[in-house]
């Protein structure tokens, strides 16, 4: 069945021809995926927005939400996971730029690649900020006088009309077409960035097979790949269900959890605040979506507003969008680009460590030396590990620097960097016992990071014959056989019950947690699929 499902769309869209990129078969694991989920949670977006359009009236943003809420069958579900589905997007969007920073995708030839992932991420918080703003409750608004308040802090008071309208009101329209003005924009970016991306150049090739610019595959060498019809597309839908499949479950899971500390609710609180000019607003502590928790800190740094957002937001802006041609090295390892890789952690680091100085301390003024308290202590600390760590001294050692190996080392240095400020805030033998522990796991980090960051792959290590991985690859394709049936008779349990559960009312959401589950198991029901068809006994790096 599913055969003659493939060939009838092979012959009709002419599959085999399409010019997307070919992919070796060591690419397929989700840090080379990243942007797959990133377009994932795009078009989940897309498509939730345009089901809440037909319901949302932006002349009444705060009443048109409530009746989506309570009135529209499985209104909430799409709601929440709307607004996390443009979460999940912001998440994974930064993820996969600070991927590409690390792994030096940023030089040539895909300067113009990064240019317009670093503008699509810009514009997505935008976006994100507009939508946030429709829901009208006393957050939303608190929110846009922010934004307005920036702006007319930089002489830009004339744009505020045009970007937000009357929106004191309770209309939204002008931030509802602005919001869907740079959805499309996204989605013209995004055609241009994949064209780049996936047809011009293609997925960069391991370190292993390049480690320095231009980190690409001759177009003669793509015939030795796999196509990208069927088994690209069938490992990409594996990753979009998955995406979508928590996209529906975290915030209609969340929606259940009541009296969360003030402290959590900018993460974890997918329902609205009380309208703006109801009483129960003024006991409310406002403050902006988590995405621009940080840009809500910096404003409380002692210098001009204008001066805080040149600093805090643009110069960073504009570093990133003109990396590609300061960084002239033609290494792409990141320990052979200290520098470059010490702002990008540096950058993770202020951006972490802001938001969360925003959520504790929202709209409290700090000094100058506050500043360097908080920020100099992590730049020094990541500057001397950074620079503890060795750069590989053997062509054959394989680094294996990504996104994990980076959070952990950043989660360390935040910590270690909390205990110093602890002790500086306000000493005493516990805080003096707790930084002796964190400077002992930043150097047990330093000397532990090393060898996974330079973990060879040499001859000496004897792999596993050809025969006995097929064997052991059959037993596993088995396993994954029945594990795809009971997965299907689960799938089938859950869609017969998920119909009972009320359309409106506490318990709809219940809908969105099943359907989310839905989508997991098809997406599980795709990888096992891939790994049943195409996982080959040995996949060889080139």
């Amino acid at each position: 069945m599913f055969e003659r499902v493939k060939n009838w769309f092979k012959e009709r869209i002419n599959m085999d021809d399409l010019p997307f990129f070919r992919t070796p078969d060591y690419m397929y694991h989700v840090g080379d995926w990243l942007g797959a989920l990133v377009a994932g949670a795009f078009f989940y977006t897309v498509i939730s927005g345009l089901i809440l359009l037909l319901y949302y009236n932006p002349e009444a943003g705060y009443e048109a939400t409530q009746t989506i809420i309570n009135k529209v069958p499985y209104g909430s579900v799409v709601l929440y996971s709307h607004l996390y589905g443009a979460y999940a997007m912001i998440i994974l969007a930064y993820i996969h730029m600070f991927r590409n920073y690390f792994v030096g995708a940023y030089k040539k030839p895909r300067e113009l690649v990064w240019i317009l992932g670093v503008l699509m991420l810009a514009i997505t918080l935008g976006t994100s900020f507009l939508g946030y703003s429709l829901i009208g409750d006393v957050l939303a608004t608190s929110a846009v006088d922010v934004g307005a308040g920036i702006l007319s802090s930089m002489g830009l008071g004339f744009l505020v009309p045009i970007f937000f309208g009357n929106y004191s009101a309770g209309d939204y329209a002008r931030v509802l077409g602005l919001h869907i003005i740079f959805v499309a924009l996204i989605g013209l970016l995004f055609i241009v960035h994949f064209f780049l991306a996936d047809v011009q150049y293609g997925m960069m090739p391991s370190r292993k097979v390049k480690d320095k610019v231009p980190a690409v595959y001759p177009k003669a060498q793509w015939t030795k790949f796999n196509p990208w019809w069927p088994r690209n597309f069938i490992y990409m839908m594996s990753l979009v269900f998955l995406t979508w499949g928590f996209i529906l479950i975290v915030p209609n899971l969340l929606v259940y959890l009541n009296g969360l500390p003030q402290i959590a609710n900018p993460f974890l609180n997918p329902k609205p605040a009380p309208p703006p000019n109801s009483p129960a607003a003024a006991s409310v502590t406002t403050y902006p979506p988590w995405f621009f928790l940080f840009l809500y800190k910096i404003a409380d740094f002692p210098a001009t507003l204008t001066e805080n957002i040149v600093i805090g937001v643009f110069i960073p802006l504009i570093y990133l969008l003109i990396v590609p041609f300061i960084d002239r090295t033609d290494e792409l390892h990141p320990l052979k680009r200290k520098l470059f890789t010490w702002i990008g952690v540096v950058m993770i680091v202020f951006l972490i460590q802001t938001s969360l100085w925003g959520d504790l301390a929202p709209g409290v003024p700090v000094t100058w030396s506050q500043v360097f308290e908080a920020y100099l202590p992590p730049a020094i600390i990541s500057a001397v590990g950074i620079w503890l760590i060795p750069p590989p001294s053997k062509a054959n050692y394989k680094a294996l620097v990504n996104p994990l190996t980076m959070l952990g080392f950043v989660t360390i240095t935040i910590m270690f960097v909390g205990s110093v400020f602890e002790i500086m805030v306000s000493p005493s033998l516990s805080s003096v016992v707790l930084v002796g522990l964190f400077a002992s796991a930043f150097v047990t980090l330093g000397k532990l990071l090393s060898p996974y960051i330079t973990r060879t792959e040499s001859g000496s290590v004897e792999k596993a014959s050809i025969s006995g991985n097929e064997s052991k690859l059959i037993i596993k394709k088995n396993i994954a056989e029945i594990l795809m049936i009971v997965l299907m008779i689960i799938a089938i349990v859950i869609a017969a019950n998920m119909w009972t559960i009320p359309t409106t009312g506490y318990f709809s959401n219940l809908f969105g947690v099943d359907l989310g589950i839905l989508f997991v198991i098809i997406g599980e029901e795709f990888s096992l699929y891939h790994y049943i068809v195409y996982k080959k006994p040995v996949e060889p790096e080139e």
